[in-house]
């Protein structure tokens, strides 16, 4: 037996040895993609499928790249496999004579009971394979069916069906752990999920049986799944109008949402699966070949053999270019983190380290005599009076209060600043003799009125605080939570305690629980400071995810080197599963003036053999009244390099007054992949807020009525609300 190779020199072609064949194979990974662009070249000839279609098309794409990376990871000095070349070398590779196609199939089977996963085995074998019944289960425990399609060896492993999530998951997980312990030993090429077309309406909510094959099978199952729909030659149903919608419109919405309750289960929107319509009742329409025909003409066996055998060779392609491993059904929790965004919270600047240089010019300023002491008396004008000005007098009139308003703010937060320099030096001096003194005198107050019962019309007891000097207690309430009902959504705590001078710790979180998961996300610190302008802190911050814990410890030391300087470094290990990840950040900070700061910092991470490094730059100018009115100018500068890839980002924060009684906020941000975002927020005191209500909903209004121009969309729709 020999094979056809090619000689890229010349463009002859000569029959090789086939020992020599796979030793070249072996030893040059760009043969072994151009052996599988020939594999599927030869798979598209055996099929029948017109080279033009889509499927195709996108598939010698890929291949075709991954032919010219390889080639280029290579240094190949020779031409890669043009189409044209591969298409003639597959042509007389499928002439009579030639060699058998080596692409065995191994296909894993899953689905509901009664979806028809037996009447498909039975179809593409075109024999009696497995019994089939429409009333009872046809398959009872894992079955592999082995036979050949075209020429191709398939192996297909046919599983019980599964009940519908609603009659309880215990059957189901008894089925899906023993289908994992089964794929174990010899995991499957390609999985197909198989769900009935006309089951599929508004109400179709399979998402928790989903989730459950995701958790006990893995979320890789789905990136080499083919979604299977079911009785397509039925009649699609009728329009308001009376007539049938349109066959493509109607296996477009199906499609569309079963694809949205897997993107939900994986967590992933970018997953695409392909979908293929089947059809195995007998008195479905057949060509002149024998083969099924779809109403919309489509040959369904055909077009499920080529996504099959497409789906496996470019995975076998990713495993080349080192894209993912060879396709094993792993755990859905062993997933592991992204290293760019661990460095990228690492390399965020700390607000305490972004805010200490200003604010302590800001605190030597509350020495100095207050303005608002030197101002003339004013007299505030009654509302009659105020009527009375002109346009310029009312505009000067509240410039005026404005002002006066911004120094006696200014005055009162400088005498905070002083009352709390003055509690600092009398808790010293008495520090020693605080257990002699009086106790201070016990206040009773009033607990807060609860009904006896917790009856579900009075939700009182679900909103008490627990609220001391240095404990908090509340509930977290969201309208969208899971508790729908009373708006209830989790428990957050927060707590802080001085433990000696200089020494304080602090506790806070929020824990989540609804009936089948919890959350919980919690953070954990001592620090120590001094008067000198050194800092250290220790810390522990843990949140769940999926079925494991995500551990940080951190450790924080910053020091002041100039009174407008200062110096700090971070290091942080991460434990994800049983992974590990160690980083270390260094920052410096300068501060120019009163209101303008500097912050640059560089960072590393690395673990489970990956490397990300980075680092940023920022400047922050404050406004004059600042911190009475929060008006800040903040702009940044982020490089983010991993696996040889460098991301450069730049992000730009405003916050300012508008007039006297609203504010605005501009953030902007973009990325050198031309990715970014820009938001605008205002907030205003004035009745201009109603006016932009209005507006925004005359726009919903004009655009919900352009969008139902559209007929067929608005049949589709009615039919979806019946």
């Amino acid at each position: 037996m020999s094979e056809v190779t090619t000689n890229f020199n010349g463009g002859a072609v000569y029959p090789a040895p086939v020992q020599q064949d796979n030793d070249n194979k072996k030893s040059d990974p760009l043969m072994k993609v151009e052996a599988l662009q020939i594999k599927f070249l030869r798979l598209v000839h055996r099929t029948g499928v017109p080279p033009s279609t889509d499927v195709v098309v996108q598939v010698l794409y890929r291949l075709q790249l991954a032919n010219l990376i390889k080639a280029g990871e290579s240094g190949a000095r020779r031409t890669n496999l043009a189409i044209n070349k591969a298409r003639v070398i597959a042509a007389q590779q499928e002439a009579p004579g030639g060699p058998d196609l080596d692409l065995p199939l191994r296909i894993l089977l899953l689905g509901k009971t009664g979806v028809g996963k037996s009447a498909t085995i039975n179809s593409i074998f075109d024999e009696r394979k497995v019994p089939t019944d429409a009333l009872v289960p046809a398959t009872h425990r894992i079955k592999k069916i082995e036979g050949t399609i075209k020429g191709i060896r398939v192996t297909v492993i046919d599983t019980p069906g599964l009940m519908p999530h609603y009659l309880g998951q215990r059957r189901n997980r008894k089925i899906l752990n023993s289908v994992q312990r089964y794929i174990k030993r010899s995991p499957p090429d390609i999985v197909l999920y198989f769900e009935r077309l006309d089951h599929i309406n508004s109400r179709y909510s399979d998402y928790p049986q989903l989730k459950l094959m995701t958790d006990i099978l893995g979320s890789s199952m789905w990136f080499n799944t083919v979604l299977v729909m079911t009785h397509c030659s039925s009649s699609p149903p009728e329009g308001p109008d009376g007539y049938p919608l349109e066959y493509d419109t109607y296996t477009r919405y199906c499609k569309s949402v079963v694809q949205q309750h897997i993107q939900a289960a994986v967590s992933n929107t970018q997953l695409d699966n392909p979908v293929v319509l089947v059809d195995n009742h007998p008195m479905c329409r057949r060509n002149t070949k024998g083969e099924r025909v779809l109403p919309n003409g489509q040959v369904w066996v055909s077009e499920l053999l080529l996504l099959c055998g497409a789906t496996k060779l470019l995975a076998e392609a990713n495993s080349l270019l080192k894209f993912q491993d060879s396709f094993v059904l792993s755990q859905a929790n062993n997933r592991l983190p992204s290293l760019p965004h661990l460095l990228s919270s690492l390399l965020k600047p700390n607000s305490s380290s972004s805010s200490d240089g200003i604010d302590s010019e800001l605190t030597e300023m509350s020495d100095e005599e207050d303005e608002y002491d030197q101002l003339p008396p004013f007299r505030i004008l009654k509302k009659s009076e105020y009527e009375n000005l002109t346009n310029e007098q009312k505009s000067a009139y509240l410039d005026e209060l404005d002002y006066r308003e911004t120094l006696y703010l200014k005055k009162q937060w400088k005498e905070g600043i002083r009352r709390q320099k003055l509690t600092e030096v009398q808790n010293d001096e008495v520090a020693d003799d605080y257990e002699e003194g009086a106790s201070p005198e016990v206040v009773h107050m009033s607990d807060m009125e609860i009904p006896l019962s917790f009856d579900s019309d009075y939700h009182v007891h679900r909103y008490r605080h627990i609220i001391t000097d240095d404990q908090l207690f509340r509930p977290v309430l969201d309208p969208q939570g899971w508790d729908h009902d009373i708006r209830f959504d989790a428990i957050n705590f927060e707590a802080s305690q001085e433990l000696k001078k200089n020494v304080s710790a602090g506790i806070a979180g929020q824990m989540r629980k609804d009936k089948e998961d919890m959350y919980i996300n919690s953070e954990c610190s001592v620090s120590y400071s001094d008067q000198r302008g050194c800092s250290l802190i220790g810390g522990m911050d843990m949140q769940t995810a999926s079925r494991d814990f995500l551990c940080t410890v951190h450790g924080d030391a910053k020091f002041r080197n100039l009174p407008w300087n200062t110096t700090g470094g971070v290091i942080s290990v991460t434990k994800f599963g049983n992974k590990y990840f160690a980083g270390a950040k260094l920052e410096d900070s300068v501060t120019i003036g009163k209101r303008v700061q500097l912050v640059a910092n560089a960072g590393r991470i690395a673990g489970c053999g990956q490397v990300a490094h980075g680092g940023g730059m920022e400047i922050t100018a404050r406004g004059k009244d600042y911190p009475v009115r929060e008006e800040s100018v903040t702009f940044s500068v982020t490089a983010l390099s991993f696996e040889k890839e460098t991301v450069i980002g730049a992000n730009l924060q405003s916050d300012f007054r508008v007039g006297r009684g609203s504010k605005m906020s501009v953030g902007a941000n973009l990325n050198s992949r031309y990715l970014g975002k820009l938001s605008i927020k205002t907030s205003t005191s004035d009745h201009a807020e109603i006016a932009l209500i209005a507006v925004v909903s005359l726009i919903q209004f004009f655009r919900r009525g352009s969008g139902a121009a559209d007929k067929g969309d608005q049949q589709f729709d009615t039919y979806l609300d019946d």
